[in-house]
């Protein structure tokens, strides 16, 4: 056993002396964390505080789905793990080696299944069937959110978990990286997992003194900085959540990435997606415009999406794109992410960061995008909307997150305004400075979220809503009105185009 720990040891000292020549910190504290990263982390951290079960070693999920037995969260509690190695009050070393312990614990270990090296969301999912769905029955992708969050627990605090753990976490590293080339099911165009991928390939690579890893993680890293190249963009576009999953990667690559090459790709990637969140972001609506190629929700004043938890990192509560917390915020889960965020910590360039703060004129944005598919937006005063042409190729779908053409707009009550197309036939749609332009064939539902909206001032050819006007030109056969949770559906049926001239009322 001792000679074991000394082996463990060892180990550990090698890696943490290959890292921090990378330039990896190793005093890492909250109070060198900045103002709003501290504050964002100690948000985060009165929530886990509270959700953390001392018999499951877990933290409770906050708001468990109707339909699911989830009551305690695997990937969120490695990342509380962090979040306690990084806070090192008394009592939370224990804490977290107890976590970390039950989250390995959840590794599937078996080689030769398609899951191997990840991990069961949570205790009481059961070990997948012989042909069990993707998805379904497991999530691949808790590979590389684990994953990362162990090697950034290695590399910043190695002194802080015991010898015997950090090889636990070393080898399970090893089955993610394993599981995923085993499984073969990833491809560089899957952003915000194949950015997390090709980092752990080069740290395992490293750790391991692995050739053939270094090969796969150059040839990994060169081909996703080669399609993000082609547009300047990543084909997971101008999304508020997996945005959030793409800044962490690029800032792991930036940061510790297995090769100088890797360190400096990572970070051109990084300024130029923050460029690309500034021209379609609107500090006063404090939301990113539409289209959303993928989407948990379309106002971020309500919901936590990981975008939103990057910029509370450097804006003070009352700018950033971050509901007010409570039990009823929705993904409210994603806030647990904030150690993540504040250790790695935002390189935004001094010009963007004027431009995320203060609204900069009026502006039209033409963008296109790998696919074929061409996105375009308005941003205007105190209204901005956008929509994406894709070539008729695919339409609005709620299971599928893709939202392909939004408004927003402040209402007078000062309350955001917002419509967006939740279902369709497949379509395009596009931008242009006095409104939208959608043309598909078959139908096309669209939301309308704003207070005191009056169902009979929404026909067919004119929406009067709070501080908005849109006026429709369509060929549509049918128009239907619904009401939805708080808001209201518009439905064409039978519709080929729908022309909507948008402005606000005086």
């Amino acid at each position: 056993m001792r000679k074991q720990y000394w082996i463990g040891l060892f180990l550990i000292s090698i890696s943490a002396s290959f890292l921090h020549a990378q330039g990896a910190s190793r005093d890492r504290s909250v109070s060198s964390l900045g103002k709003n990263s501290r504050e964002l982390l100690e948000e985060s951290m009165r929530l886990e505080d509270a959700s953390w079960d001392g018999n499951a070693k877990l933290i409770r999920n906050p708001r468990p789905l109707a339909n699911h037995s989830t009551v305690y969260l695997v990937r969120e509690s490695s990342w509380y793990a962090l979040a306690l190695l990084l806070r090192d009050a008394s009592g939370d070393r224990q804490r977290a080696e107890e976590i970390l312990t039950t989250v390995l614990d959840q590794q599937y270990c078996a080689s030769a299944a398609p899951w191997y090296g990840t991990f069961r969301r949570s205790p009481e999912e059961p070990t997948p069937a012989v042909g069990s769905a993707m998805w379904e029955s497991y999530d691949p992708n808790w590979r590389e959110f684990i994953g990362s969050t162990f090697a950034l627990i290695l590399i910043e605090f190695p002194d802080r978990v015991s010898p015997g753990l950090a090889q636990r976490m070393y080898a399970a590293i090893d089955r993610v990286v394993e599981g995923e080339i085993d499984q073969n099911r990833l491809v560089p165009t899957y952003s915000n997992v194949a950015l997390m991928h090709g980092f752990l390939l080069g740290f395992a690579a490293e750790h391991n003194h692995r050739p053939d890893w270094r090969r796969r993680a150059t040839d990994w890293s060169a081909e996703v900085y080669r399609l993000f190249r082609r547009h300047d963009a990543f084909d997971e576009y101008n999304s508020p959540t997996y945005y959030g999953v793409d800044l962490y990667a690029l800032a792991l690559w930036r940061s510790y990435g297995a090769t100088s090459h890797m360190r400096v790709i990572g970070r051109r990637m990084e300024t130029r997606l923050w460029r690309e969140i500034s021209d379609y972001y609107h500090p006063g609506l404090r939301n990113l415009c539409g289209p959303y190629d993928r989407a948990y929700g379309v106002d971020m004043e309500n919901y936590v999406s990981l975008l939103g938890v990057w910029m509370r990192s450097f804006e003070d509560a009352e700018f950033a794109p971050l509901p007010s917390i409570s039990d009823a915020t929705e993904h409210l889960a994603d806030i647990y992410f904030a150690p993540n965020v504040a250790i790695l910590s935002s390189c935004v360039p001094p010009d963007v960061m004027e431009r995320l703060v203060h609204f900069q004129g009026e502006h039209h944005l033409h963008k296109r995008v790998e696919g074929p598919r061409t996105v375009t937006a308005w941003i205007g005063n105190d209204l901005m909307y956008g929509g994406e042409e894709t070539a008729k190729t695919r339409g609005a779908d709620p299971s599928k997150q893709f939202v392909p053409a939004t408004i927003h707009w402040r209402t007078p009550d000062g309350a955001l305004g917002w419509v967006s197309a939740v279902e369709s036939s497949a379509l395009n749609a596009k931008a242009d400075p006095r409104g939208l332009t959608i043309s598909t064939n078959g139908s096309v539902r669209l939301h309308i979220e704003a207070k005191e909206a009056r169902v009979e001032q929404i026909k067919a050819a004119m929406w009067t809503l709070p501080g908005l006007s849109v006026r429709v030109a369509t060929d549509a056969r049918h128009f239907d009105l619904e009401p939805n949770g708080s808001g209201l559906d518009v439905i064409y049926s039978g519709v080929t185009r729908i022309r909507m001239k948008i402005r606000l009322k005086d």
